[in-house]
């Protein structure tokens, strides 16, 4: 669990990397999120089929019970994994506000998830 963690600190700095389109930065801000929603469930003892449709979906809206996220965030973060699927399924392009939007619920969700880790599951924290 710590390399997913690692990896969705990654995907966040990716993020930011201006020279970067907008569209790829977006995705890496979404992957944060995504590994992170993954991570609350596995933290939980809970997994998805990740080789099945609504995953994404399924990790996102059960924030609420792995990590006690606030209804109103799974709501944006839910509406940016519609906006995920837009993209990537027909092509439109992100806004930057979308990116910014993006990147700014990417932030807070890893913010929550490392804090919920220390103080719930600190042994998941270190490499086995």
């Amino acid at each position: 669990m710590a390399k997913l963690l690692q990896a969705a600190r990654r995907n966040l700095e990716d993020a930011g990397v201006g020279q970067v389109s907008t569209d790829n930065r977006f995705d890496a801000a979404y992957k944060c999120i995504m590994q992170c929603a993954l991570l609350a469930l596995w933290a939980n003892g809970y997994r998805t089929v990740t080789s099945k449709p609504g995953h994404h979906q399924t990790a996102i809206q059960s924030l609420g019970l792995t990590m006690a996220v606030p209804q109103p965030d799974i709501i944006v973060l839910d509406a940016l994994r519609r906006q995920r699927n837009v993209s990537d399924y027909e092509g439109d392009p992100v806004s930057t506000p979308t990116l910014q939007a993006c990147i700014e619920q990417a932030t807070r969700l890893l913010a929550h998830v490392e804090r919920w880790l220390r103080t719930h599951r600190p042994d998941l924290l270190s490499p086995p």
